[in-house]
């Protein structure tokens, strides 16, 4: 490797440490149970368990933390954080660990977080989700022309049983603009 790729990587690890310090201090107290593996529905999908994931933030290891898929998969359905022995806010780190990732624009969870913008934005404009405008965003956001490619199969079948509906693409009716600013300036400034 390069050594300015190299210094890079280091930058941004040492960006990530400093991004993690408020969520190993929500998770200070953690005794390492496993209650919050036990609990959770998704723990069998994911590749590190909650368990260790709460383990690795307590230590700081942002590498292994943010090449692991378990964060992403986590449903927020607060079932860790209500049977904590401990009360620890697991489902809020878990959402820490998303915006972090989200804010670092880190590659594996690029297409996830584009998934997000694209969606917010549909709603945005038309104060609902208008699916064909929304995967014509994603899609394009991915900046990729083979991707699409492969959904085209379902998406035949979606429009042939009319769950998708063909509309004629608008700037949307800006309903709904004064409040995403209010939610934008609390998300800069809480």
């Amino acid at each position: 490797m390069n050594p300015a790729r190299q210094s890079k990587l280091d930058a941004q690890q040492v960006v990530l440490q400093n991004r993690l310090v408020p969520v190993r201090k929500m998770l200070q107290a953690c005794i390492q149970c496993g209650t919050c593996t036990g609990s959770c529905p998704n723990a069998a999908a994911m590749d590190v368990t909650p368990r260790y994931m709460w383990r690795l933030v307590l230590m700081g290891d942002a590498d292994r933390i943010f090449h692991t898929s378990t964060f992403a998969l986590c449903s927020t359905c607060y079932t860790c954080a209500l049977r904590c022995p401990r009360g620890l806010p697991l489902t809020d780190a878990m959402s820490a660990l998303k915006q972090i990732a989200a804010a670092e624009n880190l590659a594996l969870y690029k297409s996830g977080s584009r998934f997000y913008a694209a969606f917010m934005e549909s709603v945005r404009r038309h104060g609902r989700v208008r699916e064909m405008e929304f995967m014509t965003l994603y899609f394009l956001s991915m900046k990729n022309p083979l991707v699409p490619l492969k959904f085209i199969p379902l998406g035949m079948r979606l429009m042939a049983k009319g769950k998708i509906a063909i509309e004629i693409p608008s700037r949307g009716t800006g309903r709904l603009e004064a409040l995403f600013r209010q939610v934008k300036a609390l998300e800069d400034h809480p």
